[in-house]
């Protein structure tokens, strides 16, 4: 009953384009704003806009307190997003993307960074907690249930948990500049593989491609 609340309110106050459908939402984490457009904590902000360039998705436009773009990935419709409620108010802008289009959480993809994953790596899984992550936090709090798949893509971790917030809130290093351009080339190029459910051949694609 409260899910189906939350979809009325939304359709109320986002209006009614709802001859639009789609297959997947995909969400990158981050935080709105020049100032922190570098940062490790905004890797998932990056990815989806390497995906909206390499599939030719719709430019941007200001919606459910993000930033969202439509397109297609083999055949499929997807909805693109990035909230601009701040990392710790993720859920916020989720919640009322995936209400008014009535996008179950299993068809969610959230990407976002991962201090206990090396850089280079990423992992895929449905579910589970939320790692300390604000972002997550917030979408566990706000969406029915935690069934959304997650792609944590590994940033490094600074070494020392007091370091941590600053660490997340910079810039990558230049000497990780590379890295992060493959990163973001080849988890775009492998998309459509967690589309079509094949989730662990796009971490071994991507694995593999990292690798060479």
């Amino acid at each position: 009953m409260i899910g189906f609340i939350k979809t009325i309110i939304a359709r109320l106050f986002y209006g009614r384009d709802k001859e639009e459908q789609f297959m997947w939402l995909i969400v990158g984490l981050g935080n709105p704003g020049a100032e922190y457009q570098g940062h490790r904590h905004n890797v998932g902000f990056m990815m989806i806009d390497q995906i909206a360039g390499d599939y030719g998705f719709s430019l941007f436009k200001k919606k459910f307190q993000g930033l969202i773009s439509q397109g297609l990935i083999d055949n499929q419709k997807v909805l693109l997003l990035k909230p601009e409620t701040f990392m710790n108010n993720s859920g916020q802008s989720v919640q009322a993307a995936a209400s008014f289009y009535n996008i179950p959480e299993d068809k969610i993809i959230v990407l976002y960074d991962e201090l206990d994953l090396p850089l280079t790596k990423l992992r895929v899984r449905q579910g589970g907690g939320s790692g300390g992550h604000n972002g997550i936090k917030s979408l566990d709090k706000h969406l029915p249930s935690k069934d959304y798949w997650r792609v944590r893509i590994g940033i490094d971790h600074p070494g020392d948990k007091n370091r941590v917030s600053g660490y997340v809130l910079s810039n990558f290093a230049k000497a990780e500049a590379p890295a992060v351009e493959d990163i973001l080339y080849y988890g775009s190029k492998y998309i459509p593989l967690l589309l079509k459910d094949n989730k662990s051949d796009y971490m071994t694609r991507f694995a593999e491609s990292m690798n060479r």
